[in-house]
């Protein structure tokens, strides 16, 4: 194909490194999967939901799963908004019309109260997975619980791979006293007990997704900078940066343009484990209860049902399976990603 019509070219040495990230079978279907998987948590409305995906009342068409309509549209009396598993509501609107529900018909918050035996309740062919001692289905929790740790995983990693690469950059390329000081300040930082520190802020602010968020990333930052400051240590005094100080090139131009490429290598290798980190700090602090808020769909407040209702095993059983797969596939994209960069394999 002519380059005209190309939107960008591919160096060797990338596509050198798809080859052998393809190479790693089990690390590229993992990324499929776990895209996959991501991908349809990001439509949980649409699959798992309280609310019908198309409403047809009267010869007009309604999408309640996006707008809310009140009651007295469908003839009823409230004013508020209609609660379309309500009996009354259900005639009423297939009096006139139809309704199309979603896959799994219940929400995350949703309780079913037409259990014929005690919450938590075994998996049965309405509620596939069970429910939870509260009554609402496991399966919907599931997949609004993968979504949020996804999510907070991947903007924990983002911000806090920012702040590490800039901060070990700072340190490596001017060393001296500000590497020392910056050095005892990170001695110090993480030598702070974050559980209590989660504890004592719990008491006085009520957590959320945001809150948990900031608090982490006071701590979770200084992961790549060990990695950045030794780049940055080793390459400061090549020939290249000199020249380009010798050019009156600024510090930050060298910095950001010419030394942190070498130093995205050994970074990006590690995105995929501090991804599962992040993950598995959200989940930990959710069954030490320290985490979302009471009510949030969440895998590790699932674990924590499970420890408390041993008579239950599909709920502890399931969060398990549904963390142990999430993990793997990611500790296997990194380990692809790890051979991807793996300078001994871009010959191959």
């Amino acid at each position: 194909m002519p380059e005209k019509f190309l939107f960008f070219r591919i160096s060797p040495l990338t596509r050198r490194r798809l080859m052998n990230f393809r190479a790693n079978r089990r690390g590229y279907w993992s990324l499929w999967i776990f895209l996959a998987l991501f991908v349809i948590s990001l439509f949980a409305e649409f699959i798992a939901n309280d609310k019908p995906l198309i409403l047809r009342y009267e010869g007009r068409f309604y999408f309640p799963v996006l707008v809310e309509y009140p009651e007295t549209t469908f003839g009823g009396f409230l004013p508020t908004e209609a609660d379309y598993r309500d009996p009354e509501v259900i005639e009423l609107i297939e009096e006139k019309g139809w309704m199309l529900w979603p896959p799994v018909p219940y929400s995350y918050d949703t309780i079913n109260y037409d259990l014929k035996v005690p919450a938590p309740a075994p998996p049965s062919g309405d509620n596939w997975l069970g429910t939870d001692d509260q009554g609402r289905d496991v399966v919907a929790r599931l997949i609004y619980g993968f979504r949020i740790s996804v999510l907070f995983g991947l903007v924990l990693t983002v911000l806090s791979s920012i702040i590490g690469i800039i901060a070990g950059a700072v340190q490596g390329y001017f060393g001296g006293w500000v590497d020392l000081l910056f050095q005892r300040f990170i001695e110090i930082w993480s030598g702070l007990p974050i559980l209590y520190l989660l504890i004592i802020l719990a008491s006085v602010v009520e957590p959320n997704f945001w809150w948990l968020l900031g608090l982490m990333l006071l701590f979770s930052w200084m992961a790549l900078v060990g990695v950045v400051r030794a780049e940055f240590l080793r390459v400061r005094n090549f020939d290249y940066v000199r020249a380009a100080r010798a050019l009156g090139v600024g510090n930050t131009m060298i910095m950001f343009r010419h030394i942190l490429p070498n130093a995205m290598v050994a970074t990006l290798t590690f995105l995929p484990f501090i991804l599962n980190g992040s993950i598995t700090t959200l989940t930990a602090l959710d069954f030490l209860g320290f985490g979302l808020p009471p009510g949030s769909p969440s895998l590790g407040e699932l674990l924590n049902q499970g420890k408390n209702n041993l008579q239950a095993p599909w709920l502890g059983i399931t969060a398990f399976m549904v963390l142990a797969v999430m993990l793997s596939l990611l500790i296997f994209i990194g380990e692809a990603v790890r051979d991807a960069f793996d300078p001994r394999k871009t010959e191959t």
